[in-house]
């Protein structure tokens, strides 16, 4: 969510901050701006829309010769997505600006007392309160001015700032939102919200922390405390990510090219953590030693969104196979109950990003009551795995498209490779049985590959019957019912067709009523333990004339009985079959949306990194 990017260097600024703000298009946003110094003067440049409204107001500020601004696309939350909200945000003198990611809670509070200061506010932001308030504290020492404000603000921030008397410095801090400093001998220092802005021009990155300050020069960083003002080490970590990895690949959309990606990102999730011949698992990121797992009594998974559907596979492999109870809460709704919490569970978040504000949170208070946090995570060195007791990495590389795909497969295929690992330390499964379920969770990455263009064709003869519809169901049972509520999902994320997930015994509960010769409903039917139930609620559906799509088995001759509509996957082993169902499941869900029209990778109103609650 919003996107952050400073430079301060040898090289214009512009076009740097320019090529990293579009390179976090895909956290979603509605307005952008940029601010920079010419001749010890402000520039900034705001509007709304998308980026292309930016650079085309921007053609002779690519010549500037500045080498110090920011830059930050918005997705709104305190005001609409207007000019006037737009970042950056400057103070009543012009020569002090800021970007800002997160919310200030205390604004109005702020704002009042700064009105009856004399101070006059032009937008409805919360940052513009933050950069007044900054304002107020400054006479000589910007940091110090910046610490000061600080202080008083509750909430959640990652902020840019510069100030025209003070014109070779940045200054960056953080608090509960992600900010990531780049680090370049020769050109000079970076600041951005996200890995990506960076990668055309460093991997070395520092990632600063919770209550971080960083003053930024050309010749480097240092990073201080806001509360004590002392100066604090940060490591600098070198990213194995390339800018190439973010671009499209003669794919028409990144959503695509990355549900391509996924027999890779598995492969990269499981190489080198499980051995063949033994079925052994290796995962020394954990942190945990054998008895404090062999302790847990029960485990919490925490999640949001996409992440919570993984989570719900997990409980079905986790309850099997390590016998231990497992509970799945979506993290938003997870510390606002009473939460049986102790040093007996162990809560496993899960997030593509390790920035997601609820699930943050969550893990915060698991740990205050006394578990331990294990966390599911695509981005090294994250806020999540920054404060989790342990780490399982997914390896699927940069996920550019809002909508996620391979960060979810691979979050599957790191929960399988927990569940296998936990299974082991109890002693639950034999070895004979363990060797079988880690070479099903091996060969699952091969499979996908040789069969993603049959599914792509395969449903592109079913689209267009389809692509036109205004609701859409989807079923399933065990452990393709949480796939179900995943494909309902990314239909109605990229395409906006209304669409419902149902496990399908329950749909005489309710769901039924909906059924007539207008309403598509897909069904998930593999052979597997619940293939007889599940082929008697699609009998259910045909009665009532509903349009349906089977996903099922190759060589069931069954299926074609009941609909024209069938795609056909190979047999597997059934405690991969979520997994593999996930792939037309994804692939339906974007061509109908390409079909549509619509904004594959940045759909309206959402966000990649969810940032604030």
């Amino acid at each position: 969510m919003c996107g952050i990017v400073g430079y301060v260097g040898k090289k214009r600024v512009v076009p740097v901050i320019l090529e990293g703000l579009k390179r976090l298009e895909y956290r979603g946003y509605d307005s952008a701006g940029v601010a920079y110094l010419e001749n010890n003067s402000l520039v900034k440049y705001r509007c709304e829309g998308k980026l292309a409204n930016l650079e085309a107001m921007m053609d002779e500020a690519y010549l500037s010769p500045s080498h110090i601004g920011i830059g930050h696309t918005r997705w709104a939350t305190h005001g609409a997505p207007t000019e006037d909200n737009a970042h950056p945000h400057s103070d009543s003198t012009g020569k002090l600006v800021i970007v800002h990611n997160g919310i200030i809670e205390n604004y109005y509070s702020l704002r009042e007392e700064l009105k009856a200061k004399g101070h006059t506010f032009s937008s409805e932001t919360d940052t513009e309160v933050l950069v007044h308030l900054i304002e107020s504290f400054l006479e000589k020492d910007l940091v110090l001015a910046v610490r000061q404000a600080l202080e008083l603000v509750d909430g959640s921030y990652a902020i840019g700032v510069f100030w025209s008397e003070m014109p070779d410095t940045l200054v960056a801090a953080r608090n509960q939102s992600p900010l990531v400093l780049g680090v370049h001998d020769e050109i000079g220092s970076f600041m951005a919200s996200d890995i990506p802005a960076l990668l055309p021009y460093t991997k070395r990155v520092v990632f600063l922390e919770d209550g971080d300050l960083a003053v930024i020069t050309e010749k480097g960083n240092t990073v201080f405390s806001i509360h004590t003002g002392e100066q604090v080490e940060r490591k600098e970590t070198v990213i194995e990510w390339n800018a190439a990895m973010a671009e499209k690949a003669g794919f028409r959309h990144f959503m695509l090219k990355e549900i391509f990606e996924q027999p890779q990102a598995i492969t990269n999730t499981v190489s080198g953590r499980i051995n063949p011949e033994t079925g052994e698992i290796n995962i020394p990121e954990i942190n945990l030693s054998g008895d404090e797992l062999a302790a847990v009594k029960r485990i919490f998974l925490v999640a949001c969104g996409t992440s919570w559907h993984a989570a719900l596979v997990a409980k079905y492999w986790i309850e099997k196979w390590a016998r231990v109870p497992v509970e799945v809460d979506i993290a938003s709704e997870f510390r606002y109950r009473n939460l049986l919490v102790d040093e007996n569970v162990l809560t496993i978040a899960i997030s593509q990003s390790g920035e997601t504000a609820d699930t943050l949170a969550g893990i915060r208070l698991a740990k205050e009551l006394g578990s331990k946090v294990l966390t599911i995570c695509n981005v090294v060195g994250s806020t999540m795995t920054r404060e989790a007791d342990g780490t399982i990495y997914t390896h699927a590389g940069p996920e550019i498209g809002v909508a996620s795909t391979k960060a979810f497969t691979s979050q599957l295929a790191a929960l399988f490779l927990f569940a296998l690992f936990l299974a082991e330390r109890k002693n639950t499964v034999d070895a004979e049985k363990r060797i079988e379920l880690a070479k099903a969770l091996i060969d699952i990455g091969p499979t996908i590959e040789k069969e993603l263009p049959v599914i792509q064709e395969q449903i592109a003869s079913l689209i267009e019957s389809f692509y036109d519809c205004r609701d859409f169901l989807f079923i399933g049972r065990g452990l393709n019912f949480p796939i179900a509520l995943e494909g309902a999902l990314k239909l109605k994320e990229i395409s906006y067709i209304h669409a419902e997930g149902y496990a399908a015994g329950e749909l005489k509960h309710g769901p039924i009523a909906l059924i007539d010769k207008e309403m598509p409903i897909l069904s998930l039917v593999p052979k597997d333990s619940v293939y007889q139930k599940v082929i008697s609620n699609v009998e259910e559906i045909k009665a009532r004339q509903g349009r349906i799509i089977l996903i099922g088995s190759r060589g069931d001759t069954q299926l074609s009985t009941l609909t024209d509509d069938v795609i056909y996957l190979p047999v597997i082993a059934e405690e991969m079959n979520p997994i593999l169902y996930t792939i037309p499941a994804q692939l339906l869900s974007y061509e109908i949306a390409a079909r549509r029209g619509c904004d594959v990778d940045q759909p309206r109103n959402l966000a990649k990194s969810v940032t604030v609650e």
